[in-house]
């Protein structure tokens, strides 16, 4: 009787082995790529979703002609309520303006925003810290209880004159804020 032999292996059913390097690396790829925007949320949700919902929205290049962010708006205005607002520009590599009084113990409505690149704005001595992006309007409610100076510093790498994006933040007492009429704005030169 002749046994009829069996091949090996079934043709039809060849299996490819798996290359696990190419398959390692095509997964690692796809993480990464998944984290990178992950990990840019300031820089890339939070603008898309102000354009989008269309609230805080500036153009960069020309805020300083038109609007909230004119040269004589920006510093310190008194509200009737006894808070103030403070309006900023940040650009590379200075705040404008550079120095900004507040009164002791007063809400602060900080509203901010950049000219040119992503800025983050610190004070010394407090836990406040405010991120600024071009093209959008951060906002921040702040206090300062005593009286004293805050160095602001940029906390973002924002060019190469980074390390000299320095202002000041004075709080003096209620008493000696100046008052300041409705067109009035505040800073340090008008103490």
């Amino acid at each position: 009787m002749r046994m009829r032999s069996q091949p090996l292996y079934n043709r039809a059913r060849i299996e490819q082995p798996v290359n696990w390097r190419k398959l390692r690396t095509f997964l690692l790829t796809l993480l990464i790529l998944c984290l990178i925007p992950a990990t840019r949320y300031y820089q890339i949700d939070v603008p898309l979703l102000r354009f989008l919902r269309g609230s805080h929205h500036v153009d960069p290049f020309s805020l300083h002609l038109s609007g909230e962010f004119v040269e004589n708006n920006l510093g310190t205005e008194q509200n009737p309520d006894g808070s103030v607002t403070v309006r900023v520009i940040a650009q590379q590599y200075l705040f404008i303006p550079h120095c900004i009084l507040v009164p002791a113990g007063a809400p602060v409505h900080l509203r901010i925003t950049s000219a040119d690149a992503v800025h983050s704005l610190t004070f010394g001595g407090s836990d406040y810290a405010v991120k600024v992006l071009p093209g959008t309007i951060s906002e921040a409610q702040l206090q300062f209880p005593r009286a004293g100076d805050y160095k602001t510093v940029c906390r973002e790498f924002c060019g190469a004159g980074h390390y000299a994006m320095r202002s000041e933040l004075k709080v003096v007492p209620r008493d000696q804020f100046p008052a300041l009429r409705p067109e009035e704005r505040g800073n340090c030169a008008a103490r």
